[in-house]
């Protein structure tokens, strides 16, 4: 790699010549404060927070898009450096919202912390603070205009990475505000719901819609019986709410919390993931064998879902029928479960702790309620769950070992990997490639579908037959494989994932500030807790699960059968992206 000798902060040293100043002094740990700075996503020097003198140059520039050369020098520290930081800082103060402490992302504010860091103990403008209306009608997704610093990080995420492009800067100037198209409510225009832009934002102007208060109402009703269920991305992620590294597996902690809050059952979502696996593996081999429409493409995430929709309503027949996990999950908890404890499922209160927004907005869909009642009551993601465990003041870190309840407690480890990219592909091939063969396979590691490439592609043998199949996360992926099918290539099998990196990258996981998100690939972190907890399993094939064989004989009797159609499969249908109002 061809180098550049450079000095910065009296220090010389010698980086990779594509290197911007903000890499290079981050190369040297010499800290530069940023506020709009997203490496490989928001790289635009807007904020001009990341100001530093460089010799020669007749101003002030920007670290973050300023390349070094041979013989550069620079100073980070110098008295104008430091005052115009602090100018900077101080005039987006001014017309900034500031009730911190009544702010979903106080002490976890980038905004904050440049004050705290920057010493600012007074503002000296006093600037205009419009009350901008706050968009609170999206199920999922909460957008305050008043506290955003228009750092346009939200806009490169749904628009260059999602390829959504739902929002983007409005107006001019002092008018300048980040809104949707027609000012459109997150609710009316073609929102995935994925809940990316939340996790990019360096303050409070976006969050997911609150519903702690129905949960803590629900627990406090004697009348219902509280169950809860999470997803297998939660577990390596909620412990960096709690200040454990970015992927602890807090499995067993997660658990006894949920017991303290008092809930009556705690299950895990994997169960209804082994389960999804044999629906899904059925529906795809009597596709295969009989002709149905190819390729099948996975339905457990529900931004991917929505995006679809909206966007390839010819893609909907290649859907499958399969509800998400969590969802198959709640209508099980309020049928078999229901009979077994012998409980009126209208007492049944299903809450489910997911990595992602988009599943609240998958709860309040009209057609999953095969029961009569809605499969899933609320959902709370990773951050709500977080909030719930600390206003309760529960030591996360010092809980005593707990596991999952029966008698839907137990899940494989095919089931685990559901949370990262690859992971539905990985377990589908488990249990296909076994009945294609007709016997046990010791081969059950399909790294051709791992890692976080935004599409992957593997070819399988079995049966005497190939299986072409393909991985696509983050929405802009999934449009370019779509794209590959509509000219003209063929695939068996396609997983999609909504987020960037899969459901450990979820828009309800926890929020790292970027500093930490530019430098350190959360998606890969919390993904190897995700196959290292797969291969701590005693089970790793959803068909070898015993809870599921027990789900099918004393209640499916078999994949795929009219009961099993009823409550685990559902339907999707078109959507208009920007339905004009009535």
């Amino acid at each position: 790699m061809e180098t550049v000798n450079i000095t910065i902060d009296s220090r010389k040293i010698q980086v990779p010549k594509n290197y911007t100043v903000l890499e290079a002094a981050r190369f040297a740990n010499i800290d530069i404060p940023t506020l709009c700075f997203l490496k490989d996503i928001n790289e635009i020097g807007a904020c001009r927070m990341c100001l530093v003198e460089i010799q020669g140059a007749r101003s002030l520039q920007a670290a973050c898009v300023y390349p070094v050369s041979e013989g550069l020098v620079i100073r980070t520290q110098t008295p104008a450096v430091r005052e115009a930081r602090k100018v900077t800082l101080e005039l987006i103060l001014s017309n900034h919202d500031k009730k911190c402490l009544t702010c979903v992302r106080s002490r976890n504010c980038e905004l904050q912390k440049l004050a705290e860091d920057l010493n600012i103990k007074d503002l000296r403008f006093d600037g205009d603070s419009p009350r901008l209306p706050v968009d609170n009608f999206s199920p999922s997704i909460v957008r305050d205009p008043n506290k955003c610093v228009l750092c346009r990080r939200c806009v490169s995420m749904c628009k260059n990475v999602q390829e959504v492009a739902v929002i983007d800067t409005n107006e001019r100037g002092f008018k300048t505000v980040v809104s949707s198209a027609f000012n459109k409510s997150l609710n009316e225009v073609p929102c995935a719901m994925c809940g990316q832009c939340i996790n990019v934002c360096p303050v409070g102007a976006l969050r997911e819609k609150d519903d702690t208060d129905k949960v803590w109402d629900a627990l406090a009703n004697k009348d219902l019986h509280v169950v809860v269920q999470t997803a297998p991305a939660v577990r390596v992620a909620i412990g960096e709410e709690f200040g454990m590294p970015i992927g602890s597996r807090a499995t067993s902690n997660m658990i006894a919390a949920l017991r303290r809050l008092g809930f009556a059952k705690v299950f895990d979502t994997d169960t209804a993931a082994d389960l999804t696996i044999m629906e899904e593996g059925t529906e795809l081999l009597n596709r295969i064998k009989n002709g149905g429409k190819l390729p099948l493409i996975t339905s457990c995430s529900p931004g991917w879902i929505k995006f679809c929709e909206h966007n390839y309503p010819e893609f909907l027949d290649n859907l499958s029928s399969c509800k998400s996990p969590h969802e198959m999950f709640g209508a099980v908890l309020k049928s078999y479960y229901a009979e077994k404890m012998g409980i009126d499922p209208s007492k049944i209160f299903v809450v489910s702790i997911m990595p992602c927004t988009a599943k609240k907005f998958e709860a309040q869909r009209p057609e999953l309620s095969s029961t009569g009642y809605a499969d899933v009551d609320v959902v709370l993601t990773t951050r709500e769950l977080a909030k719930m465990i600390k206003e309760a003041a529960i030591d996360f870190k010092e809980l005593p070992d707990r596991q999952f309840d029966d008698p839907m407690g137990e899940a494989s480890g095919a089931a685990v990997i559901f949370g990262a990219t690859g992971g539905v592909m990985e377990a589908a091939l488990r249990t296909v490639t076994e009945i294609l063969n007709g016997k046990p396979s010791d081969e059950i590691e399909y790294t051709a579908v791992r890692g976080i490439d935004g599409i992957k592609e593997a070819v399988v043998e079995a049966g005497g037959m190939k299986i072409k199949a393909a991985v696509a996360n983050g929405l802009s992926n999934a449009r370019k494989l779509l794209e590959k099918i509509k000219a003209g290539e063929e695939y068996h099998f396609i997983e999609i994932m909504a987020c960037p990196g899969g459901c450990v990258n979820g828009g309800g996981q926890p929020i790292q500030p970027s500093n930490v998100r530019s430098w350190i690939d959360l998606r890969a972190e919390r993904a190897k807790a995700i196959y290292d907890e797969d291969k701590d399993m005693p089970i790793r094939k959803s068909h070898e699960n015993p809870r599921v064989k027990m789900l099918y004989d004393e209640y499916f009797k078999e994949p795929g059968s009219h009961k099993a159609h009823d409550l685990l499969h559902t339907h999707y249908a078109k959507r208009e992206n920007y339905p004009e109002d009535k």
